[in-house]
């Protein structure tokens, strides 16, 4: 049985949690919220054998950070550098300058590991392995609705209300992409830190009014061939604006650190 303390309850956090309620290979201690939320998750959790905490407890042996960007300086760094291994959603909060340089400094002081998930988008595994023979380029084109791109940058270029018609909302680089969408940057984050780096990586990111779903399309170029691929994601029931697949990312990697046999 392999314990896992998770950083966050939102929706991500919850749904791990109803998914791996008994489980026979992990099992959640712990879940670290904000110090005035902590009686409020405690009561939401009910008779569960999972406790609320500000802060990650000393001797965990593992950590999933499904909290959002201010988690990683919060609570992952000082988790490292404890010598706990750490696994990432919000990969997005690694195009602030600097900051993939602190997570594996800590993560070296620590004689540990820091483990940057896939998350919402797939063939990740495929980009890190070209990229050991060398890649020439990398597009991560992003496209949805109108209404997916409220509250964000894309108010200022386009009226989301009235767009009868694609309209590209962003072109340029994955970390000016993650700068302007930080909400959005996961993805973008995730391609770029897999093969070029973040300022490598060319980013377009697409609202779309003919489309309901949100749509992730990568083109990678290298050594190893070409590489084409489309993920048309469905939305986490519980939270649309979160993707399934990120839920589902995160339960495969706590059942591969459990497993005898892994894929």
């Amino acid at each position: 049985m392999l314990d896992v303390v998770l950083i966050g309850y939102g929706a991500i956090g919850q749904a791990i949690c109803r998914r791996l309620k008994g489980s026979a290979l992990v099992k959640v201690t712990h879940v670290v919220v904000r110090p005035q939320r902590v009686a409020e998750v405690q009561a939401a959790l009910g008779s569960q054998d999972i406790k609320a905490v500000a802060h990650v407890p000393r001797g965990t042996p593992l950590v999933l950070e499904c909290a959002g960007h201010e988690a990683l300086t919060a609570h992952v760094l000082s988790a490292l550098q404890n010598g706990t291994e750490c696994a990432v959603v919000s990969v997005g909060a690694l195009a602030e300058a600097g900051l993939p340089e602190k997570l594996a400094a800590a993560a070296h002081q620590g004689h540990t590991q820091v483990h940057l998930l896939a998350g919402a988008i797939g063939g990740i595994d495929a980009i890190a392995a070209a990229r050991l023979a060398g890649l020439s380029d990398v597009t991560y084109t992003g496209r949805k609705p109108p209404l997916g791109w409220q509250g964000s940058a894309a108010e200022t270029v386009v009226n989301l209300a009235t767009l009868k018609e694609a309209a590209v909302i962003f072109e340029g680089t994955a970390r000016e992409a993650a700068r302007l969408y930080p909400k959005n940057a996961n993805v973008a984050a995730t391609v770029s830190l897999a093969g070029l780096g973040l300022d490598a990586t060319h980013v377009r990111l697409i609202a779309d009014p003919a489309v309901t779903e949100n749509i992730h399309e990568i083109l990678a170029r290298g050594a190893f061939g070409d590489m084409q691929i489309t993920l048309r994601g469905k939305p986490l029931a519980e939270n649309p604006k979160t993707s399934a697949l990120t839920v589902l990312s995160a339960l495969r990697f706590l059942t591969n650190r459990a497993a005898s046999l892994t894929i």
